[in-house]
């Protein structure tokens, strides 16, 4: 299996912006959002469930998860919550670590926005890198690429572990409050020092 590295942030952050950096320079990458979405898609391995659990006003038109209804609904309610990431969180872990053992690049970044405050992949993630930026920076940039209002947002950092706490727990850190040239400079850097650290392990 490659060197695994589970990447977390809060929302807004630049996971994902990161994340592309490093696939540039080689890096394989599992992104459990975007694994979420294909579960979550119409005919995806997770509707059968929901749609059983929380009945028609989560589903869209084309049988996909009306995300926004199950936002404000879960959101509201930890019970309901649970219930989902219940139906969720198992067949996002299975496909995640097929994923990760199967990359065959040098190194495999797992993204998990959760990574910290489940502790769900410690099994197969051998170094943390958590994506910092301010708190302000984060609420500006979810409120600018989505629908989802200021408060919102808040709602959702708070639901998160503080950016001290990340930072305690992290192994190395990316500082993302400057331009794409800064990410890029601080994503070059880690890059060969994890092609190192997965050349070691196979030594």
């Amino acid at each position: 299996m490659s060197y695994c590295i589970g990447v977390t942030g809060g929302i807004g952050s630049g996971k994902s912006s990161a994340a592309r950096l490093f696939a540039e320079r080689g890096a394989a990458v599992v992104d459990t959002d975007e694994i979420a979405r294909e579960l979550t898609a119409p005919g995806g391995a997770g509707m059968a469930a929901i749609a059983r659990a929380f009945g028609p006003s989560v589903i869209a038109a084309d049988g996909s998860l009306d995300r926004a209804a199950m936002r404000e609904l879960v959101f509201s309610d930890s019970t309901r919550r649970q219930q989902l990431e219940a139906i969720l969180h198992p067949l996002i872990g299975a496909e995640a670590r097929q994923r990760v053992r199967a990359a065959t690049a040098p190194y495999v970044l797992l993204l998990v926005p959760l990574l910290l405050e489940t502790g769900r992949y410690g099994d197969i993630v051998q170094r943390v890198l958590v994506i910092d930026c301010a708190e302000s920076t984060q609420i500006q940039r979810t409120v600018s690429r989505s629908q989802l209002s200021e408060e919102s947002v808040r709602a959702i950092m708070a639901a998160q572990l503080p950016r001290e706490k990340r930072r305690e727990q992290a192994d190395d850190v990316i500082n993302n409050d400057g331009d794409l040239e800064q990410l890029r400079g601080q994503v070059v850097a880690l890059h060969q020092r994890y092609l190192e650290l997965a050349d070691s392990r196979r030594d």
